[in-house]
């Protein structure tokens, strides 16, 4: 395949065509939200035109968690929809041709940055229906990240790019605006197995665990420290842009369980963010775990299910994994309580 020659439609048409027993559904669906991403980026793209402030930001994820359900609704495809912004599932209307798939989305991640024009996204994912002759129930959501057939994130900035997997590698693929089409510009993206960049937020540090104070001190500590490297740190506080850096760059990055998200299960949402992510992620070469389990192992309990989130270049994730365990397990205790950690910040 030629770069920058290559639609988002002919790929699809092309990898399906390996897949014994395709029907043409499969690719429908992803074409349907690859028109819905055009739509929601054309909005974006207004940004003040359409509001200001706050306003902007509300109004901008209303619209893009409609553009969502409606492309869902009007071509099959699909058996039912659930969205990081509704409470419940959204069943296909009566009088509609109802399909075998599931979609999970996060409509506009990101949004609360809209107000200052920086990067938002959509991430979604599909799973098949347990039984596609009966009406979906929302326990037909409940499945762990390994039964996803595809995932996706459409970064809205500069240009709009679409990165998919659909098992076979993560390919990329840049919004054209003059003829309305996805080209292929970055195809089979690998994470390097290494990284020198880490992006956490770095004013919950007095909540965190310490195996993530560890690896964070270690970090800052730089050439001078237990890796004998220097490390940059990043926070855009945006899931989509952190992914995709991370994935043309590499790095890792940590929403860690601590003391302010324990009783929710973490602070990212399960199905709508980390599951999606976390099957990109690794099929691009990566890790993402919550610290101590791999996050596609999770069985989700609820659709609004709440899970810490690590992810990144492989040898990093494995290493934050390793402290972790060694944590739980009460090993090199010493390691968690020299004075590096007892009295010392990132800033002291």
């Amino acid at each position: 395949m030629q770069v920058g020659r290559i639609t988002l439609t002919q790929f699809i048409n092309e990898e399906q065509r390996q897949i014994e027993g395709a029907t043409g559904d499969f690719t429908g669906l992803l074409n349907d939200i690859a028109i819905a991403s055009k739509t929601i980026a054309n909005a974006i793209g207004k940004g003040a035109l359409l509001a200001t402030g706050k306003d902007l930001n509300a109004k901008l994820e209303t619209l893009a968690n409609e553009v969502m359900l409606q492309a869902g609704i009007n071509t099959g495809h699909l058996a039912a929809m659930a969205s990081e912004d509704m409470q419940g599932i959204s069943h296909i209307p009566a009088g509609q041709p109802r399909g075998k798939y599931l979609l999970c989305f996060d409509p506009l991640n990101g949004s609360g940055n809209l107000d200052i024009n920086f990067q938002s996204g959509t991430i979604f994912s599909i799973f098949r229906a347990p039984d596609p002759a009966r009406k979906p129930k929302e326990a037909d959501f409940l499945q762990p990240g390994t039964q996803m057939l595809c995932a996706g994130l459409v970064q809205y900035g500069a240009s709009t790019r679409l990165l998919l997997t659909t098992g076979l590698g993560v390919n990329g693929f840049t919004l054209d605006r003059e003829i309305g089409e996805f080209i292929l510009t970055h195809p089979k993206i690998t994470i390097p197995a290494e990284a020198s960049t880490f992006a956490i937020n770095a004013s919950n540090e007095r909540f965190w665990e310490p195996p993530v104070r560890r690896y964070v001190q270690e970090c800052m500590a730089g050439k001078e420290g237990p890796r004998g490297k220097d490390f940059g740190m990043r926070w855009v506080a945006s899931l989509v842009a952190e992914a995709y850096r991370i994935l043309t760059r590499g790095g890792v990055f940590l929403y860690p369980h601590d003391e302010r998200t324990r009783e929710q299960g973490g602070r990212l949402g399960l199905l709508y963010e980390a599951n999606p992510i976390a099957f990109i992620i690794e099929q691009a070469g990566g890790a993402a775990i919550t610290g101590r389990n791999r996050i596609l192992d999770i069985k989700p309990s609820e659709l609004h299910q709440r899970a810490p989130f690590i992810f990144g270049s492989k040898d990093e994730v494995e290493r934050l994994h390793h402290y972790h365990h060694e944590y739980v397990e009460g090993k090199d205790l010493e390691g968690y309580n020299m004075p590096l950690f007892s009295s010392r910040s990132l800033f002291r």
